[in-house]
């Protein structure tokens, strides 16, 4: 009988593989003192709320002091997150992210004071105070609150619904338990009839499998398992979109999807625009699976035929070496310096490389403002660990950038902005990759391996950004989410976006259990907004070199210090306008038709 493939315990993972956490804290006794020190300083700055700002100087000193703190929060909430991430199973680490969680509301209740306190300083005063040279550099924080002048409650009840996050966060904290420690998935075989143990992880890879029979095993397996906890999974995405309505509602937006475009002033249009033009687009993607089932000569082209090449298995693959080389090379259009911070990230032990028992599965860049830009991945030696490790890269050095550019208030960079970067770095490699591979069998897999990305990250991504907007607006209009209406509205849904020629496959109807980004409020549109503008991007660098380079750096480098349309428009990028989705469909079908003459 076979031995079954076992991923390795946390402990039998070499060092060398693993992020390097004493760059955050030297060892726990470090952190548990960096928490009592959060712990005081959380009660030291509840005592300011209250209290009458009457002077530029005591506003500039109360916004400090929340920085600070925050600043010295987040530090202490990466090496939580870090070390329970690595192993989920490991008790004691659980319980340093179950306290950073709690301590995270008690920061926030704490901290809940200033903008209301900002907001009761009438205009006029306001505009004075500004003029003086200690609240220069709060501008655009102190703008950024004024904006939200008709959405903030009293410091009290700012106060209780802070207070409140960590109870409120009950539904993702199930959700990121349920499925990266508790679900149990079945051993299946592989091509060569090895029994393997599933993860999603090892799903993603089997799934690209040339046996359909490995693909369907796979498929079948992993959803049968979802399947037996769909009604708790529904219930636990409910509390998430129930949370972001009752947060909108009580800050008078007009819905959960508004409030949280208005964090960052982006406009709905660019939604709207994104939703529009990818519907109108569908026929390109139609004609892809239309491909793909005629190439792969199935009878039937299921949801699982939908990740294998075409042209059979993959022609390269990538130890984690030849991948960290690869990268550099493809990312050269962003110039030396950009490619000394990837040095930097690739030999200091910035990256947990391998999966292990209890790891958290998929991939991120993280970190916080004083420690350096990490990685998580879950490796496999494959072309699209490679994109992953470019793309994670992509956000590191934005990250990099940011925070040796922009003091700790804009330090960081919004969401919106994030996906830009990493997809900027996936459209280079691809360009690369089309570039230096002249084999017919390279390049067709190459083609094929971008028209899967845009589809899983342009198209997918769209599909999963109207799905959350639906379920949004089903419950704020009162209807229960269980898992029979999520999984009625996704089957639909999923049918819409793939066309006649794929079997709608009951089992994609439960999708929406396994997403863990519909825990992140309205996140998934700015994959698809982000792949696009990273297309014009990713063209400009590698056409027009000098000046693009210039400004993409200086767009990694302005944080949150502005608006991030102005900042997009300023790196040569308009999102309200459906001309660079346009663009990015144009290259789509370009390429498209070289795969079509390939095959």
């Amino acid at each position: 009988m076979d031995e079954v493939q076992q991923l390795p315990l946390r402990s039998e993972v070499p060092v060398e593989l693993t992020w390097d956490t004493t760059k955050v804290f030297a060892d726990d006794v470090d952190f548990e003192k960096a928490l009592l020190q959060v712990q005081e300083h959380t009660a030291q700055i509840g005592e300011l709320a209250g209290t009458l700002i009457d002077s530029a100087s005591q506003l500039a000193q109360e916004i400090t002091a929340v920085l600070q703190l925050y600043r010295q929060l987040e530090k202490v909430y990466v090496y939580a997150s870090l070390k329970s991430d690595q192993d989920t199973k490991n008790n004691h680490y659980q319980g340093y992210q179950a306290q950073a969680d709690a301590l995270v509301a008690q920061v926030s209740s704490a901290t809940a004071f200033l903008e209301p306190a900002i907001l009761n300083i009438d205009t006029e005063t306001l505009q004075q105070y500004l003029q003086e040279p200690q609240l220069q550099i709060y501008q655009h924080f102190i703008a950024q609150i004024t904006n939200k002048r008709d959405h903030v409650l009293n410091a009290e009840q700012e106060a209780l619904l802070a207070g409140a996050s960590d109870i409120f966060n009950t539904g993702s904290n199930v959700f990121n338990v349920l499925t990266n420690a508790d679900l149990q998935f079945p051993e299946i075989q592989d091509v060569q009839g090895h029994s393997v143990q599933l993860s999603d992880s090892v799903y993603g890879i089997l799934l690209e499998s040339s046996a359909p029979e490995v693909r369907k095993q796979a498929f079948a397996a992993l959803y049968q398992v979802y399947g037996q906890f769909k009604n708790t999974l529904a219930s636990s995405l409910a509390g998430e979109v129930k949370k972001n309505n009752y947060y909108a509602k009580v800050h008078h937006y007009a819905s959960a999807r508004q409030a949280a475009l208005a964090q960052n002033q982006i406009p709905p249009v660019v939604y709207d625009t994104l939703i529009t033009e990818v519907n109108d687009h569908l026929d390109l993607l139609h004609r892809y699976v239309k491909l793909r089932k005629k190439v792969l000569r199935l009878p039937e082209l299921h949801m699982y035929d939908l990740y294998t090449p075409l042209v059979g298995e993959a022609p390269i693959k990538y130890t984690l070496a030849q991948a960290k080389q690869t990268a550099k090379q493809a990312l050269q259009p962003l110039g030396v310096d950009y490619l000394q911070r990837v040095q930097e990230i690739f030999e200091h032990r910035y990256i947990d490389v391998v999966e292990n028992q209890g790891k958290r599965s998929g991939a991120y860049s993280g970190g916080s403002y004083d420690t350096p830009p990490y990685i998580l991945l879950n490796w496999q030696d494959n072309l699209d660990n490679l994109y992953t490790l470019v793309h994670e890269t992509g956000h590191s050095v934005h990250s990099w950038y940011t925070r040796n550019t922009q003091p700790y208030v804009y330090g960081d960079y919004p969401i919106f902005l994030a996906e830009i970067a990493s997809t900027t770095n996936e459209n280079l490699l691809t360009e690369y990759l089309l570039q230096t591979q002249s084999d017919p069998h390279i390049r067709a897999y190459v083609l094929n391996y971008y028209l899967d990305g845009f589809k899983g990250t342009v198209f997918r991504q769209t599909q999963f950004a109207e799905f959350e907007h639906f379920i949004h607006q089903a419950d704020a209009q009162g209807k229960p989410l269980t898992a029979e209406f999520m999984s009625q509205y996704y089957g639909d849904l999923n049918a819409c976006y793939y066309g006649i020629d794929v079997v709608n496959d009951p089992q994609i109807a439960l999708e929406w259990a396994r997403i863990p980004h519909f825990y992140m409020n309205y996140y998934v549109y700015q994959y698809a907004t982000g792949f696009a503008a990273a297309s014009a991007l990713s063209q400009n660098l590698v056409h027009n070199n000098a000046v693009a380079q210039i400004k993409y750096l200086d767009y990694l480098k302005a944080g949150s210090s502005k608006y991030p349309l102005e900042i997009m428009n300023a790196a040569g990028v308009d999102m309200t306008k459906p001309d660079y989705l346009r663009q990015a469909f144009a290259v789509f079908e370009q390429r498209l038709e070289e795969l079509e003459k390939l095959l």
